[in-house]
């Protein structure tokens, strides 16, 4: 699980994880910061690849962008805070962000409109609570995650009630349709093929 840096004397920000070395990967969910660490595997890295590729592939000329971690996403209650009052930035592994105004030049600022995580033994718990209920309480209308080893995914869509349902499950060599970017169908087989 990712090592937490914790303060009791008060709340990580933005502002404190700009200053932190360049070559350590942190996450702040409310405050918390979590370790990115140890590097992801070469099974992560492979799936990482097809999906990321399949993706960028679809959305050349389209409206929407793809982004791959390292790729700041910023959250918070509401618009227009300074770097010092944001507690929560995270990088997910592949996201895609439709509303090109909450793209600058440090990342995304607010819910891209898909996230997939890729999970492992040391982001498992956290991709299942901590990202799930923070996705959900931002709005992001698909959460993917993906595990590895079972070679399976589970896609989370946001109601009308701005809840995540039952996920959709897909496993093996199951096509997944994403009809929240048009008429993309991913082929798992490709993404999990040896």
């Amino acid at each position: 699980m990712p090592v937490a840096r914790k303060n009791s004397e008060r709340s990580w920000t933005y502002a404190d994880y700009l200053t932190w070395p360049d070559d350590e990967r942190w996450e702040i969910i409310d405050g918390v910061a979590y370790a990115m660490s140890p590097a992801p595997g070469r099974q992560h890295q492979k799936i990482f690849g097809e999906l990321f590729g399949e993706l960028r592939n679809y959305l050349k000329k389209k409206s929407c962008e793809v982004y791959a971690a390292p790729f700041d996403v910023r959250f918070s209650e509401r618009q227009g805070l300074t770097d010092e009052k944001i507690e929560t930035v995270v990088q997910p592994d592949i996201l895609v962000v439709c509303d090109k105004s909450k793209l600058d030049e440090r990342g995304c600022n607010g819910a891209p409109d898909l996230i997939v995580e890729i999970s492992s033994p040391s982001t498992g718990r956290n991709d299942l609570t901590l990202k799930f209920d923070l996705y959900q309480q931002y709005g992001v209308k698909e959460y993917w995650i993906v595990h590895p080893e079972q070679q399976t995914v589970m896609v989370f869509k946001i109601g009308d009630d701005g809840m995540y349902g039952k996920p959709e499950r897909y496993a093996g060599d199951d096509k997944v349709s994403v009809p929240l970017l048009g008429e993309l169908v991913i082929d798992l087989a490709e993404v999990f093929a040896e």
